[in-house]
């Protein structure tokens, strides 16, 4: 039962994923909820449904795969920060080149923010959080899980590259693009505010992680 549920939960996720942004079911979607209300409730849907999917992960059978190392259990403490940052930082931005930019400060070309680290934080962030993860549990349900999820969010990049690019036209790709990057870690400069705030997520993914998922994140 274990196995059947975590497959479930894997395809309904791939599902909700896969049928909600093609068309002609986002333009539906859009048209009756608006794009800022379609974001909100994909993403809260999309949040119920992972979940599910990690505590489905959890109750699968253990099948080691990785060694169960003491420096892998480090990984989330290291990354996660990042993540948060990524994430906090994506939000507060209006984003042309990906989704989740839902913040109030408006896109400039001259002066990209965290979109100079990446189109899509959100999504680099989500490769973060699954690799750190990964390395962390080890076993094969979350292997399959969070390796998933590393690739998607890599994947998810690259595709949404290309078609932004298409719908923009090469001279607007370019010219809104010109300061961006899909991945350079090297151009982070957050701001206060962001640092404060993403410190303040972190503070409270830790706080939580034991009553909500079940497992103590610190390796001590």
């Amino acid at each position: 039962m274990g196995w059947l549920e975590f497959t479930a939960a894997l395809m309904l996720f791939l599902a909700s994923h896969a049928i909600p942004v093609r068309p002609p079911v986002r333009p539906w979607l859009v048209g009756r909820l608006g794009l800022r209300g379609y974001i909100i409730a994909y993403s809260l849907l999309s949040l119920a449904i992972l979940a599910w999917l990690i505590v489905a992960a959890a109750r699968a059978p253990y099948v080691g795969v990785l060694p169960y190392w003491d420096i892998f259990r480090w990984t989330p403490l290291l990354l996660m920060p990042l993540a948060c940052l990524l994430t906090v930082a994506g939000m507060m931005r209006q984003n042309p080149f990906s989704f989740g930019g839902l913040g109030l400060r408006a896109f400039d070309p001259a002066n990209p923010g965290i979109l100079g680290v990446s189109r899509h934080p959100l999504l680099a962030a989500m490769a973060l959080w699954a690799g750190a993860h990964l390395l962390a549990n080890g076993d094969l349900a979350h292997v399959i899980l969070f390796g998933l999820f590393a690739g998607f969010a890599w994947a998810g990049m690259v595709i949404i590259d290309r078609r932004t690019q298409r719908r923009m036209g090469q001279g607007e790709w370019t010219r809104l693009s010109r300061n961006t990057a899909r991945l350079n870690l090297a151009r982070l400069r957050p701001s206060a505010a962001e640092a404060g705030l993403a410190g303040a997520v972190f503070l409270a993914l830790l706080i939580l992680h034991a009553p909500v998922i079940g497992y103590h994140p610190l390796p001590w």
